[in-house]
């Protein structure tokens, strides 16, 4: 049985029962029949489980893993050591997919013998799919290397629009961080893949159609401060073995955590925020006193915005973060002809200068 699987489909559950088989049917009837979908219930309270077991009665390929609730990286790793397929497909329990989704993708890698293959998809809210480019035509539906066409990187983390072959995540240890709770674990998965991987296809065809009106998600729970920052800890950790990516992961550093720091800081309120602003403002400017932040990966945009983080009550930046957000338009197209200007304008504090106002974090939130 194990050998005629061509993808084993990982579907996470906790407490999914109003969208649970929506997502079951997309699967059952994938065009692709050598598939295997492996569910892992997470400790659900609903009536998840008893949904499972009806599908699994009527469909063998669907293999229950029932465990207490220890969270999404548990439950995503014993998903991969129960895996029999060549590909690695993930499917959130309550999106959907298109019924030749694994097909398409499956024959896309097949054919040009990548790591992975990753697709578009489509953003669900109110009854309606809205589709969400992801790259610039001239990175698609062609193989490509993600350090040299780095764009995918600054991409959303979307790890369910995709396929994995899994000997490539077996050989580089690619897994999920198994911290409590499901947040961010996308992030470092994400970020491994396409940090490790020289031969990927990106499709524009969309297949998944991810829910947003999913209040349940834990992608809007304002708990878990700094998941966040044990996920990119998770990052650096896994990136000091591949020394000769040191170059590559700075410039993806000073850009993709910085992007996934201020999200996580704009999604929090009160005392939570201000909490993660100092952790944030910390860590940032240990980054520029160690001169290890490359100012070429940030924009002037997001240069702006971290400065303001670190230094909130600066009239200074303050102001040049207003400046730019009004006259944004006419600012990059100066730079973009002369970057002199940019300097006279916008000019770095000296390091010594931010190490003398160094922000100090003073405590966890609790």
């Amino acid at each position: 049985m194990s050998k005629r699987i061509k993808v084993s489909i990982l579907v996470p559950c906790y407490n999914v029962q109003e969208y649970l088989s929506q997502c079951l049917d997309s699967l059952i009837n994938q065009t692709l029949k050598e598939i295997e979908i492996i569910a892992i219930n997470d400790g659900s309270t609903d009536n998840t489980l008893q949904i499972l077991q009806d599908y699994a009665a009527r469909d063998e390929r669907i293999i229950i893993i029932d465990k207490p609730n220890e969270g999404y990286g548990k439950s995503m790793n014993r998903g991969l050591k129960e895996a029999h397929g060549k590909y690695i497909g993930i499917v959130e329990s309550d999106d959907w997919a298109e019924l030749d989704m694994f097909q398409e993708l499956y024959e896309l890698a097949e054919k040009n013998q990548v790591q992975a293959v990753k697709s578009a998809f489509y953003n669900y809210a109110n009854g309606k799919s809205e589709k969400q480019e992801f790259l610039a035509a001239s990175e698609l539906d062609r193989v490509v290397d993600p350090k040299t066409d780095s764009s995918i990187f600054y991409y959303q983390p979307s790890i369910w629009s995709a396929l994995y072959v899994r000997a490539f995540l077996e050989k580089y240890q690619i897994d999920f961080l198994e911290s409590p709770g499901a947040s961010y674990q996308d992030v470092g998965f994400n970020f491994k893949v396409w940090a490790m991987a020289d031969r990927v296809w990106f499709t524009p065809r969309a297949f998944i159609h991810y829910r947003n009106d999913n209040a349940g998600s834990s992608v809007k729970s304002k708990g878990k401060v700094f998941c966040v920052c044990d996920e990119w800890e998770n990052v650096e950790t896994y990136l000091e073995k591949y020394p000769h990516l040191k170059e590559c992961s700075a410039c993806l550093r000073s850009h993709v955590k910085l992007g996934n720091y201020m999200w996580n800081l704009h999604r929090l309120e009160g005392k939570a925020q201000e909490a993660f602003r100092k952790r944030f403002a910390q860590e940032y400017a240990k980054l520029l006193c160690e001169k290890t932040l490359k100012r070429d990966c940030i924009s002037t945009q997001g240069w702006l915005k971290m400065m303001r983080v670190l230094f909130p009550d600066s009239l200074k930046w303050k102001t040049l973060y207003w400046v730019q957000k009004i006259t944004r338009p006419i600012i990059t197209d100066v730079i973009k002809h002369n970057r002199k200007y940019w300097k006279v304008c916008f000019g770095l504090l000296p390091v010594r200068s931010v190490s003398a106002q160094a922000p100090s974090f003073v405590g966890e939130y609790k």
